[in-house]
């Protein structure tokens, strides 16, 4: 076989490895991509007091790359209210967890500790760790927390859904 062929077969062969090799990782590199934003409320009776919860939040995430990272969760009594907020600048970090075809994240912050006292948290110790678990099912993005150092009196950040093509959410139960 002539050089000038061999040399065409080789270029056409690595031309075409190179295709399938994006093509394959491709959707992998789209899995790992996180982009929503959300706002909800529900009022809820509970043990005879009327309750209500608002969220408001920002999730934009490339694989372990935060790009943007803000979550406010109210909870709100007739007489007091309570709230729980995490940003950027808070120092989060993000690992990305493969289930299958689906990529979830966990998101947790480099010093909880530094950063509850950044917000002036010094009463109410609930604990000082913080992560925030992000699951994607299909169009939904389960936000399950587990942050306590965030949170002034409160225990944590309220559990919810984000619908991710409306950014409509829902609270379980």
């Amino acid at each position: 076989m002539p050089s000038i062929l061999r040399k065409n077969v080789s270029r056409h062969g690595s031309l075409l490895l190179f295709i399938l090799t994006a093509a394959l990782l491709a959707p992998l590199s789209q899995a790992q991509q996180l982009q929503t934003k959300f706002g909800c409320n529900l009022t809820r009776n509970e043990d005879g007091e009327k309750v209500i919860y608002g969220d408001t939040g920002e999730f934009r995430l490339d694989g372990e790359r935060i790009e943007a990272l803000r979550w406010e969760s109210a909870l709100y009594r007739p007489t007091h209210g309570f709230e729980c907020s995490v940003d950027t600048s808070d120092d989060p970090q993000a690992e990305v967890e493969h289930d299958g075809d689906k990529s979830n994240w966990r998101i947790t912050l480099k010093d909880p500790v530094a950063a509850r006292h950044q917000r002036g948290y010094d009463f109410y110790n609930h604990g000082m760790n913080c992560s925030i678990r992000l699951q994607r099912d299909g169009d939904k993005l389960h936000v399950i927390p587990s942050c306590p150092a965030l949170c002034g009196s409160r225990g944590n950040f309220t559990e919810l859904s984000v619908n991710l093509k409306t950014g409509e959410c829902s609270y379980p139960g």
